[in-house]
């Protein structure tokens, strides 16, 4: 049982995870309409841009943790 409950050490690869929530969370950065992306204000399509790059920053630590990166 105490081989199932190894903790895992930090790698800082993990701090990729940070990059999405730092971004949303910094409103007075893209609290603005311009630039505009067909048709969409930028403050919104920002936020949606961060979805996919979330995922995207996602896979590699994912892979890491598994050891195969």
């Amino acid at each position: 049982m105490a081989e199932q409950r190894r903790r895992r050490a930090f790698r800082p690869i993990q701090l990729l995870l940070g990059l999405p929530f730092i971004a949303v969370i910094c409103v007075p950065f893209y609290n603005r309409v311009g630039p505009e992306l067909l048709g969409i204000p930028f403050f919104y399509w920002y936020q949606l841009l961060w979805i996919p790059l979330g995922a995207a920053l996602l896979y590699p630590v994912y892979r890491s943790g598994r050891g195969e990166l």
